[in-house]
């Protein structure tokens, strides 16, 4: 299904009940309406950061509703489309933080494959309405892919920004792992604690502190 690693580690997930009626549910969805990402989609995260290449998990609530926005990752935009309000203060603290300027495109392509899993909670939205599969069952998978990333034995960075993304903070118990939690970057939050929190410098000082190879946050 995703093509890596994942798939084993999340064989036994998938033959659960909840995950089968799921995507049975998320199936019917797709066809009485329209649901982003892309069908091909929507495991995109999965297939773009081995399990044993995640270093660092930034999560989000939700894929964007809007035409074309969404791709599979959390806070990413497809190259030709417009970049996000969060996704634009995401650039301007990365360019306060680590003095990269702030990129042309908001495509995250680029973190993925240095390691860093763009996790969203739930993975299906439907056109135009925000959160709307949320309570479908993909709060189950998604916290258990938590679960799974918290027993990794190297040490892993976890990203999170705003409440709902906090709320999970509970999941990772393990020592090793360094949890970096600040407001979300959204206009309405942003200046409540987001701007200023430098989690890439913080990420990539932890990593190698651990002698881990810190994370090339320049978007390419």
């Amino acid at each position: 299904m995703i093509g890596n690693d994942w798939d084993e580690i999340l064989k036994s997930e998938m033959k659960k009940d909840y995950f089968i009626q799921l995507m049975n549910n998320v199936r019917k969805e797709y066809n009485r309406t329209t649901v982003f990402p892309r069908k091909d989609q929507v495991f995109n995260a999965f297939r773009y950061t081995p399990y044993e290449k995640v270093k660092v998990v930034i999560l989000g609530q939700d894929p964007y509703h809007g035409e074309g926005e969404a791709e599979g990752l959390s806070f990413s935009v497809p190259l030709n489309i417009r970049k996000p309000p969060s996704l634009v203060n995401i650039f301007k603290e990365l360019q306060d933080d680590l003095g990269i300027p702030i990129p042309t495109h908001g495509s995250l392509h680029s973190w993925a494959k240095e390691g860093v899993l763009l996790l969203n909670a739930v993975l299906t939205v439907v056109k135009d309405h925000a959160a709307s599969h949320q309570g479908m069952g993909w709060e189950t998978f998604t916290d258990n892919v938590i679960r799974l990333i918290n027993e990794k034995k190297s040490p892993v960075v976890f990203i999170l920004w705003g409440r709902y993304a906090r709320s999970k903070k509970k999941l990772i118990t393990n020592p090793w792992h360094y949890v970096i939690e600040s407001a979300h970057p959204s206009p309405l939050s942003a200046y409540n604690g987001f701007f200023g929190s430098k989690p890439f410098s913080k990420t990539n000082n932890y990593l190698i502190g651990q002698h881990i190879k810190p994370i090339n946050w320049q978007i390419k």
